[in-house]
């Protein structure tokens, strides 16, 4: 804890349609399901109505699967009993959403500013604020305003491959399509890719999908 700002676990969703949702583990539990009486509605029908519970005990955060029809995972396997939850563990509800565990002061602030961060692992954003770190070091000289929407809408998609036209739409959205060639979104993509390896040297964050588009690795 830095100061007097409390710091409390996370649920951030890495996928469909709440992907970037966050819910701070405030209380004893979290309640998971499609009821609307539950603390995180995931409105889908794979969704058991009580899927799974999060609560706080004595020697941490527990993940339990309530008898759910579709299952419960905890990074990638499924669970049958209460689990102890570790930083930066996946858990997957049904086939529907996938969320991450975020339990440490140091990986996360949860006050001020801090709730406008994005992005899991080594690489993590604060739009409002302007500012990208990689793992612990801040990218300074900050990026510029062409190089931060990418990788904010890299970071929103992290799961899927973003195609060339959905670039130009949230890079450059007053050209409208027009005038902006595949040259200049190489560049662009080849200038936001050195930024990030001067901090985190043989390591590529952005990942060409020929014929595609470009897909963001940042792992955990």
């Amino acid at each position: 804890m830095k100061g007097s700002v409390a710091e409390l676990p996370v649920l951030i969703a890495q996928t469909g349609k709440l992907s970037g949702s966050r819910w701070v583990l405030e209380g004893d539990q979290v309640l998971i399901g499609r009821g609307p009486e539950c603390d995180l509605v995931i409105a889908d029908r794979q969704v058991s109505r009580h899927h799974a519970r999060i609560r706080r005990t004595g020697s941490g955060y527990m993940l339990q699967d309530l008898g759910s029809k579709n299952g419960t995972h905890l990074n990638g396997v499924p669970i049958d009993r209460e689990t102890v939850l570790q930083d930066g563990d996946i858990i997957q509800i049904a086939l529907v959403l996938r969320l991450v565990f975020v339990g440490t002061e140091d990986t996360i602030p949860l006050r001020g500013e801090g709730l406008a961060q994005m992005g899991l692992g080594r690489l993590r954003m604060d739009s409002s604020a302007h500012r990208v770190w990689v793992g612990r070091s801040e990218v300074d000289p900050p990026l510029s305003p062409p190089q931060h929407r990418l990788l904010q809408l890299m970071i929103q998609n992290s799961d899927r491959v973003v195609s060339r036209e959905q670039i130009v739409e949230h890079v450059w959205p007053e050209s409208e399509g027009e005038g902006v060639s595949d040259q200049a979104i190489d560049a662009l993509v080849r200038r936001l890719r050195e930024r990030l390896t001067e901090l985190d040297p043989g390591h590529s964050y952005m990942v060409t999908v020929r014929g595609h588009g470009f897909r963001l690795n940042n792992p955990i």
